[in-house]
């Protein structure tokens, strides 16, 4: 029986799902309030990644993946990585970096997810490293398989790690509480939307205490939705001419506090009702996966469903 580095899994703990956090509710119904908001909802799921050790056959930011031992470690061949407090500062090489685990996925925990037909798992992989293109960041890879199909082989246990890397592109190992929510656009709302509603988002801010932005927008790490741009919202196109839709982002920001932070994480209640409740410090420890990613920026993946191959693509926003 396949192995997680150790003693056997069972088939019940291979179908184990974690419960989703239970999310503060909204002081108010979002399209009830602005109807002008009507079809903009969409739904996603917040990850909420938190410091731990998951196995090989969960959902993770950070953790091993199910990866085949007998199928190669991918490794990063540009000519053009580099590590900008590098001394010498020269580029990284010649010799190629092995790339580092993001993402690891399962369709238990988030069948929206389009997975190509028979494959159940998304795998994440990153070279750690500032590369010479268009985002500027570390160069993600995505990869696709099935999960029965990699855990009846052996699988690799310890990959190789980048002899260089860039620290803030290295994700510590976080277990992921996949939580649905619906959320609306803020750097994706219609400019002109936006403009004529502007008003009325200040009005709500005063009535509740709380802004639109903190209310229905989130920028945390998640899968679908909407990017949480903190620039310009920039969507990739797809080779077909259709504009790819958002697969996950990896973010920086994740909350400590306010609309999308737990309840179940949350410390005491906060003596004055109108606001969210204090967070218990030694959760706050856990929270994230330790990438600053530029100035709390975040990278954010796109697919193409439409496309056989499901080509995909990323933008870094920082």
């Amino acid at each position: 029986m396949p192995t997680e580095d150790g003693p056997s899994l069972t088939a019940k703990h291979w179908q184990e799902r974690t419960l989703p956090h239970r999310i503060p509710p909204a002081p108010f119904d979002m399209e009830s309030l602005i109807p002008e908001l009507a079809g903009f909802g969409r739904k996603t799921t917040l990850l909420y990644p938190r410091s731990g050790e998951p196995g090989v056959r969960v959902s993770s930011i950070g953790g091993p993946l199910l990866w085949p031992a007998d199928e190669p470690w991918p490794l990063c061949t540009e000519p053009g990585h580099w590590k900008p407090l590098r001394t010498p500062t020269e580029v990284v090489g010649p010799e190629p970096v092995a790339m580092v685990p993001v993402v690891q996925l399962c369709a238990r925990d988030v069948p929206e997810l389009p997975f190509p037909a028979g494959m159940d798992v998304l795998q994440v992989v990153w070279c750690p490293l500032i590369h010479n293109d268009e985002a500027g960041t570390a160069l993600p890879k995505v990869y696709w398989r099935s999960e029965q199909t990699a855990a009846a082989g052996q699988v690799l246990s310890d990959p190789p790690l980048p002899y260089e890397y860039e620290e803030e592109f290295m994700p510590r190992s976080c277990t992921v509480t996949p939580t649905r929510v619906v959320e609306y656009p803020h750097g994706d709302l219609p400019g002109g939307l936006a403009q004529s509603l502007s008003q009325r988002f200040d009005e709500i801010e005063e009535m509740f205490g709380f802004s639109y932005y903190e209310m229905a927008v989130t920028v945390q790490s998640k899968v679908g939705g909407y990017p949480g741009w903190l620039q310009r919202p920039n969507w990739p196109d797809c080779r077909c001419g259709r504009r790819m839709d958002h697969l996950l982002s990896i973010t920086a920001s994740e909350p400590v506090e306010g609309r999308w932070f737990p309840l179940d994480e949350q410390g005491p209640e906060s003596s004055e009702p109108s606001k969210w409740t204090e967070t218990d410090h030694v959760v706050v420890d856990t929270i994230g996966h330790g990438m600053d990613m530029g100035d709390l920026g975040g990278v954010y993946l796109f697919v193409c469903p439409e496309c056989p191959d499901m080509p995909y693509a990323h933008r870094y926003d920082r």
